[in-house]
């Protein structure tokens, strides 16, 4: 097995980018997922199944600098912090953050249709919805592509690490529990990721047009919950390059 590809974005629910080298602390990959896009009147992070057009921004986030680029148009500039901590509401749970300004600020604003602020998160995580690090594997990407009869590209799925495991289908259901080397890194991988309507859309303009999800749900409902890949956690920092070797490690 070896590391097929890697992807991340420092803002939560742009489009992932792929990498190929990519640090791994142990709170998860640096700068993953560091900013996100809120509603500072009702004290909710967005949530990018209710909002897919973030998913047409792209980001990076290199020398302290970020950038977000939106239909072709580049926005830069060092964060600008704006005021004191606040806590507000991700999926239940709170999220400690700060308000950064900039100069993207009235673009985002005008493709979500909405006043919106840009936040960075007080501590790293803190926007994450389940573990820091989603592993995918060749093989479930093989399976899915032969059950709706066209491919399915990985970015649908916004993984850290794609596995290639040759045509071996949801072998990573049996690696739960596990520790597994990556590169020069180690991830426990915890429990499968329950998919959601997310899948569906394009994952470079958030349109909405295929039935990825359905389909899922016809050979993958377990529990209540389609699953499709797995989550890790890091128990070794290091580096992870993309074709990287990834083993099991013994028990």
């Amino acid at each position: 097995m070896q590391i097929s590809s890697l992807g991340s974005s420092p803002l939560k629910g742009a489009r992932h980018s792929e990498h190929e080298s990519l640090d791994f602390a142990l709170d998860g990959p640096v700068g993953d997922r560091e900013f996100a896009v809120v509603d500072l009147a009702n004290r909710r992070v967005l949530k990018t199944v209710e909002h897919p057009a973030l998913l047409a921004c792209e980001a990076t986030w290199i020398d302290g600098v970020l950038s977000i680029t939106v239909a072709g148009e580049e926005f830069a500039a060092v964060p600008d912090p704006v005021g004191d901590e606040i806590e507000l509401d991700y999926w239940g749970r709170p999220a400690v953050v700060r308000v950064v300004d900039g100069p993207w600020m009235p673009r985002l604003a005008s493709l979500l249709g909405r006043d919106v602020a840009l936040v960075r998160a007080a501590r790293p995580g803190a926007v994450v919805y389940g573990d820091s690090v989603t592993l995918v594997t060749t093989g479930s990407l093989l399976r899915l592509a032969a059950t709706v009869g066209h491919a399915v590209p990985a970015s649908r799925f916004r993984a850290t690490a794609v596995v290639d495991t040759g045509d071996d289908a949801h072998v990573e259901d049996s690696w739960a529990g596990r520790d597994l080397a990556v590169g020069g890194a180690t991830v426990r991988v915890a429990a499968g990721i329950a998919r959601c309507a997310v899948i569906d859309f394009d994952p470079t303009t958030g349109e909405s047009g295929t039935r990825l999800l359905k389909t899922l749900a016809g050979y993958r409902l377990r529990s209540g919950d389609i699953d499709f890949g797995v989550y890790a956690t890091v128990v070794a920092p290091g580096t992870v390059r993309r074709g990287d070797p990834v083993r099991l490690l013994d028990r």
